[in-house]
């Protein structure tokens, strides 16, 4: 059992290196001079083009958890480890795809990770809506 402890930290540990380097490149992107949402089509624009983003990194997280899964043999098939990682990240957790018992731990670090990278992906889309806000409300 710490072995798959010690595995599932480092899945965690992984997916905030992802996470880490797919916001500071957002928001290296977001703090380019040219980037200016001053009306409602570019801030819209804007606003999916962040969303897309944060979406692509869960799923390259999701799909990290899932490769394991799949690796170790504690999911039926590529597939089945995709679904019951995405669905254990997120929370939905449908319970139709279970973890044997030696591997459910591991399935609940993920639940706990997926809040995690979740409220950050949160906390980074309200402080980058807010700077653009802040942003135009400083121009004349």
């Amino acid at each position: 059992m710490l072995s798959k402890l010690v595995i599932a930290w480092g899945l965690m540990a992984g997916c905030v290196a992802i996470h880490a380097a797919g916001v500071s490149s957002a928001l290296r992107w977001i703090r380019q001079p040219g980037i200016v949402a001053d009306s409602f089509w570019p801030a819209t624009r804007l606003f999916v083009t962040l969303a897309g983003w944060i979406v692509l990194l869960h799923l390259v997280e999701i799909a990290a958890w899932a490769t394991y899964y799949a690796w170790r043999d504690a999911m039926p098939d590529f597939a089945s480890a995709v679904y019951f990682s995405a669905v254990t990240y997120t929370t939905t957790g449908y319970g139709d795809l279970v973890l044997a018992p030696e591997w459910r731990l591991v399935g609940a670090v993920e639940a706990l990770t997926g809040i995690l990278m979740c409220g950050w992906s949160t906390g980074f889309f309200f402080a980058a809506v807010s700077r653009i806000v802040r942003t135009g409300e400083e121009r004349p």
